[in-house]
């Protein structure tokens, strides 16, 4: 019997405010352990919270980010837990009125894995576990997370896969979040059961918690499949809990009896009021949102005329499409721009981090200013690509290389007198082009391009080669 993948995430997303979700304490990554806490983020008794109104926005531009329903009336409730991270022994959250409701992702295949909500949350401390002792930092305590609550739609590891890089790309889009799986900042419980192929029933899940790798959820996810399968074709069955990854061994292990929403037994928090959020903020808020990603890419495919797996490399991180976006003003051609960042700038920034800051050495007024000096006919590729390396080099414009003698052009005496030295000096390419050896001519066309610096035009002066030789 073939049996199909059904998978759920749970994904939380640090929010990038500078300051917690109800105190004054700051969010930064790092620090000496519990020095970035107050008696209000670990919950002292007689302190009271304040809702930070800047994580309230950046949850809606979540949700309208994945084209969800924003809620007027949005509520606060406490969920309790016991669990050495969590000092005030629980979590105020969002249960029975959540910010946003609905909304989907769309994936690469058409298919739209449906959200059930999104709600926004305070983290909890951190346990660090060495030589035999655990101890806690409650730096984390307290810093605003958004829970993106999806529906059971994902059935293989590769949409799970692009389900979170798209989540990942939107909400580095929108800015709400830098979503760096190895900081913490976004991490995914991963709920999956089996079902038979053709089954509309549900089997009986288990959750795979605080996924921080893209790498080991697909891992995770493989290993827990195969797991379950096996249980059931062996004659046992799934039990729900929630079990840890250990990628050491490529393994999941049970960490406790899976709880469901009656055992955390919420309830309204008292200590926060209710959040109204009128139609108004809703607006001004989604005034402020970037184009989207996906949107970007559809553009640049149907206006700009870029190929797709280009468009897909532009507008993986918004600072890429931003610098493309200017470089390409009133230029003829966007390809010429997208051939010289991806060809030359993603050259010199080779990991995804340097990607993502796209810190490079030249402005995109600089680049734009070099393809309109092709677009004119002033300079020819070659020596444009050679320009564009100085300038990378050095922070300096096209010009600080260029001279008016390499923008005049060649006149066509010189052009020919440049193809006959070509083929003079070059007698064994000759006889192998003549041999039929098309490549050969190419060894020519190069001569020609070198001794004239890059100003001659390569596809003229490749007929000029092609008709002296015949």
């Amino acid at each position: 019997m073939k049996y199909e993948l059904v998978a759920g995430f749970e994904t939380h997303i640090e929010l990038a405010t500078k300051t917690k979700i109800f105190c004054s304490c700051t969010t930064a990554f790092g620090g000496a352990p519990n020095s970035h806490c107050c008696p209000v983020c670990i919950g002292l008794p007689g302190t009271l919270p304040k809702l930070n109104r800047e994580v309230v926005n950046f949850g809606i531009k979540a949700g309208l980010a994945t084209h969800g329903e924003i809620a007027e009336i949005s509520k606060m409730d406490r969920k309790n837990y016991c669990y050495p991270d969590l000092s005030k022994a629980y979590q105020i959250s969002q249960l029975y009125a959540p910010l946003s409701i609905g909304g989907y992702v769309e994936l690469s295949n058409g298919r739209k894995i449906r959200l059930h909500h999104i709600h926004i949350e305070e983290d909890a401390g951190k346990l660090i576990h060495q030589h035999g002792d655990t101890y806690v930092d409650y730096n984390r305590g307290g810093v605003p997370l958004i829970e993106i609550v999806s529906e059971p739609d994902i059935r293989s590891i590769d949409e799970a896969k692009e389900y979170v890089e798209k989540l990942q790309q939107v909400m580095r889009y929108i800015g709400i979040s830098d979503c760096r799986m190895q900081e913490g900042s976004m991490r995914c419980d991963v709920n999956i059961s089996v079902r038979p192929e053709g089954s509309e029933t549900l089997g009986t899940r288990t959750e795979i918690k605080n996924m921080n790798s893209i790498t080991n959820i697909a891992k995770a996810m493989e290993y827990e499949y195969e797991r379950q399968v096996d249980l059931i074709e062996s004659g046992g069955k799934v039990v729900q809990e929630t079990l840890r990854y250990d990628d050491a061994t490529n393994t999941t292990s049970s960490m406790r009896s899976k709880e469901d929403a009656h055992d955390y037994r919420y309830f309204r928090d008292p200590d926060l009021v209710t959040i109204n959020v009128p139609r108004d903020v809703v607006e001004s808020l989604k005034a402020e949102m970037p184009e989207l990603p996906s949107d970007k890419c559809k553009r640049y495919i149907e206006e700009l005329e870029i190929p797709e797996k280009d468009a897909q490399l532009l507008t993986k991180y918004r600072k890429i499409s931003e610098f493309f976006d200017k470089a390409c003003e009133g230029v003829k051609s966007a390809k010429s721009v997208s051939n010289f960042i991806i060809g030359q700038i993603f050259r010199r920034t080779e990991t995804e981090a340097d990607k993502e800051t796209f810190d490079v050495s030249i402005t995109p007024e600089q680049l734009n200013e070099l393809v309109k000096l092709i677009d004119s006919g002033k300079i020819r590729n070659n020596l444009a690509k050679a320009t564009l390396e100085k300038m990378l080099d050095s922070g300096k414009g096209a010009l600080e290389f260029i001279s008016e003698s390499d923008m005049a052009g060649l006149d066509e005496n010189t052009v020919n007198e440049l193809c006959k030295q070509a083929v003079e000096s070059n007698p064994k390419a000759v006889e192998d082009y003549k041999n039929g050896k098309e490549k050969a001519i190419k060894a020519l066309v190069g001569n020609v391009m070198k001794n004239s610096r890059g100003k001659a035009d390569a596809a003229a002066v490749e007929q000029k080669l092609k008709d002296m030789i015949s």
